[in-house]
């Protein structure tokens, strides 16, 4: 895996830009989670720093930002009560770090991987309807619910949509204004270009804005000052002796409680499943859609949660509302992800005053408005344009995060989703096909990627409904899984089952450790059995059928290395197809046919002469071909360029460029009708382009009498119902083959010498 580097020269502004920006929404987060984790408030300041410079550096993530998750909050304060003090529960939090650095050892990351693109679009969109009711109460400053708090069901008993009404009872004034010329200015900073593209961050001067009001309100006094409950509350120390006094360290003598490494490992466990679930979430945000590696995340969370646990911290994870703002602010590398750390560690140390200046309603419009971004109506519109089997796990999600909190709601949101592919297994487990080989119907069964116990029901009702006589293809060249219990099954129907209901049972494509080898069958390829049996009417039908299947995209599944094997030793094709030369008439392919099917003769126009007719006796009269079949096609360069020379009286080679070209063209103009020929010159190009596929049908028509005409060995075998000979046209465009119909097998034949009297 390639370093992910922390900047570049050419994106420096953009990531102190983005750095600057996530500091100020992180700070007001990181106390508000603390809080509402029954921790110290110095805790989460902890955690937002560790997060940004020890796990930013870590990582290899270019965009997600790390510091306390608000998901973690209700275990955060249920542990800490468990283990009855906060110094405990700091033990609790590195062991739990120790977890996840042998989770990204072992390569867990890849768990990630399995979460339903669904339930991550869910959980996007659900954390921008919490950011925009979350923080409309603190827009206008209503701040009883501390920020952070990102659960329903808020420790002061009331829950989010209850919280909105509270505003009718609590509002004020003057943070409300802070708040809508905030939202005003984010806005239309936004819509004018010459403020876009200025280096000064709209979010650095929202904040200023912020704060100049708040001062300005509060030397008007009266109703207009703003009280501290509507600022940010950095604890403040006036020493770095004071300053040190914030940490805590953990009691190692509670090393021995197995409270302890049962809280480590909750720990572990939900902090790990919120970092892959949000890194996920961020990756799809990230505009280059760049990467980032799960297992490295792990590691890196790891070391972060050792450190916070040691000096006093709260657990860290990947956190989605960092890292959408990180992304919104215009970020290019992790280099941002330091920064915030960075700003975090040298303010909160040494302007502590200064950060407590800031107003919350001025950062709630920051928040609010990446709320917008992230629960957009085209992100509603695309799920729900991908039908109910992603819409529903969608909007499952959101209303389920919404109404609990984020751990809760992804579970309800991943157990739902898991309800689909369920059903979705159990009724197309695999995919069924009835394909019609030289031999006989087959149902071809291929296999899912991934076959497990839940597809046995359905195997076991698809081998049920083969009738007696019927022959069954298990096709397992996709599958890279099967599950012990559906193997069990495939052996006993093969060996078992089948036979007694007289089944016949092909397999293919399954890997040795299964001990199930290849073995075709049926008829796969023409054997002289079968060339004996076909009529010319049947060979007609195969073909046709074949180049239905060809134009529809349903061509028949080929062991061409057993047809290799078994033509070998001899060949019994059923049918000689002359067609031209054009690389886009391969007869095998446009008839779907395999190895040792039919005689194949190219050349250009699909004329006739003596080496011509001479394969196509010996196709039939020696190899027993039942059928010749001349083929025709749109669009045909060699009957453009005969028409475009006819009448002309140029000459061939100076015309073409080709020297033996021109016995070839005199055949075609054979086909030309003299009594409607107009020069090509007197023709539009779509005149003319429908003029040659005129004459490319009569041509192929002609070729037809000719080759009744001049071989008497044909003709006699057409005479004698042995063989047929039919003309066809292939649409270059279409894919479909137009047989004649006025050429059927059993009646096409002619007295010889009685057509083309006088002609060569």
């Amino acid at each position: 895996m390639p370093t992910t580097k922390i900047f570049s020269f050419s994106t420096l502004p953009h990531d102190l830009i983005a750095g600057l920006v996530v500091f100020f929404v992180a700070l007001p987060l990181c106390l508000g989670i603390a809080l509402a984790s029954n921790a110290p408030l110095f805790s989460g300041l902890i955690s937002g720093i560790v997060g940004g410079i020890v796990v930013g550096i870590l990582s290899r993530s270019h965009t997600s930002v790390s510091g306390p998750a608000a998901g973690l909050t209700a275990i955060v304060a249920s542990q800490v009560a468990v283990l009855g003090s906060f110094e405990t529960f700091l033990l609790a939090v590195m062991i739990g770090g120790l977890i996840q650095i042998g989770l990204g050892l072992a390569q867990a990351g890849f768990l990630s991987a399995y979460f339903p693109s669904s339930v991550i679009k869910g959980l996007l969109a659900a954390i921008g309807v919490i950011l925009i009711l979350k923080q409309i109460p603190h827009l206008l400053g209503h701040d009883s619910d501390h920020e952070g708090e990102m659960r329903f069901w808020q420790p002061d008993n009331e829950n989010t949509l209850t919280e909105l009404i509270r505003i009718l009872g609590d509002f004020h004034l003057n943070a409300a204004l802070i708040g809508l010329l905030s939202i005003a200015l984010l806005i239309v900073w936004d819509k004018i270009p010459t403020l876009k593209k200025s280096p000064v961050p709209v979010h650095l001067v929202v904040v200023l804005m912020g704060v100049g009001l708040s001062q300005l309100f509060r030397y008007l006094g009266g109703g207009w000052a703003i009280e501290d409950s509507h600022l940010v509350q950095v604890p403040v120390s006036n020493s770095m002796r004071e300053f040190a006094g914030f940490l805590q360290f953990p009691d190692f003598s509670q090393w021995s409680n197995p409270a302890v490494y049962t809280a480590g490992l909750t720990i572990a466990m939900v902090a790990s499943l919120e970092t892959l679930l949000n890194l996920k979430a961020v990756d799809k945000l990230d505009l280059k859609q760049r990467t980032s590696p799960a297992s490295r995340e792990l590691l890196a969370q790891g070391v972060g949660n050792v450190l916070v646990g040691l000096i006093g911290g709260i657990p860290v994870t990947s956190v989605i509302v960092r890292g959408s703002v990180n992304i919104n602010a215009g970020s290019r590398t992790k280099l941002s992800t330091i920064v915030h750390g960075l700003l975090l560690l040298v303010c909160v140390m040494f302007l502590p005053v200064w950060l407590n200046l800031i107003p919350l309603s001025c950062l709630a419009a920051i928040l609010l408005l990446t709320g917008l971004k992230l629960a957009s109506p085209a992100l509603v519109r695309q799920m729900w344009s991908e039908g109910r089997y992603q819409f529903a796990p969608f909007a499952i999600t959101v209303l389920a995060i919404v109404f609990t909190d984020l751990m809760v709601g992804v579970g309800i949101g991943l157990a739902i989703s898991l309800s689909f592919i369920l059903k979705s297994n159990l009724q197309r487990p695999q995919r069924c096909i009835m394909e019609k080989h030289l031999g006989g119907e087959v149902l071809r069964v291929e296999l899912a990627n991934q076959v497990s116990f839940l597809n046995q029901a359905a195997l076991e009702q698809t081998f049920n409904s083969i009738r007696r006589g019927g022959h069954l293809l298990l096709d397992a060249q996709n599958t890279v899984y099967i599950d012990p219990d559906i193997l069990s099954l495939i052996r006993e129907y093969k060996e078992k089952t089948a036979p007694i209901r007289g089944v016949q049972v092909s397999l293919r494509g399954f890997r040795d450790k299964y001990r199930l080898h290849d073995e075709i069958q049926f008829v796969d390829y023409s054997t002289r059995e079968l060339q004996g049996l076909l009529t010319p009417h049947q060979v007609l039908q195969i073909l046709k059928e074949g180049n239905e299947r060809f134009r529809s995209g349903q061509r028949l599944t080929r062991d061409l290395q057993l047809q290799l094997q078994a033509t070998a030793s001899g060949q019994h094709p059923l049918a000689v197809v002359l067609s031209c030369i054009d690389s886009r008439t391969p007869a095998e392919m446009i008839l779907d046919l395999g190895l040792g099917d039919i005689f194949s003769i190219r050349i250009a126009g699909n004329v006739t002469s003596p080496k011509v007719l001479g394969s196509m006796e010996y196709g039939c009269a020696v190899a027993g071909a039942k059928m010749i079949v001349v083929i025709g096609h749109t669009q045909c360069g060699a009957v453009t360029a005969a028409v475009n020379l006819d009448g002309s009286g140029a000459d061939t080679e100076q015309a073409t460029g080709c020297q033996h070209l021109e016995p070839i063209l005199n055949e075609i103009q054979l086909a030309i009708d003299r009594q409607s020929h107009l020069p090509s010159d007197h023709l539009t190009e779509q005149e003319k382009a429908v003029y040659v596929n005129v004459v490319a049908r009569r041509n192929v028509s002609h070729s037809v009498e000719r080759i009744l005409q001049q071989s008497r060995t044909i003709n006699r075998l057409v005479q004698d119902g042995r063989i047929a000979v039919i003309g066809a046209m292939y649409d270059v465009v279409t894919g479909q083959i137009d047989f004649f119909p006025d050429e059927t097998p059993d009646t096409r034949s002619v007295d010889a010498g009685s057509m083309f009297e006088g002609e060569s």
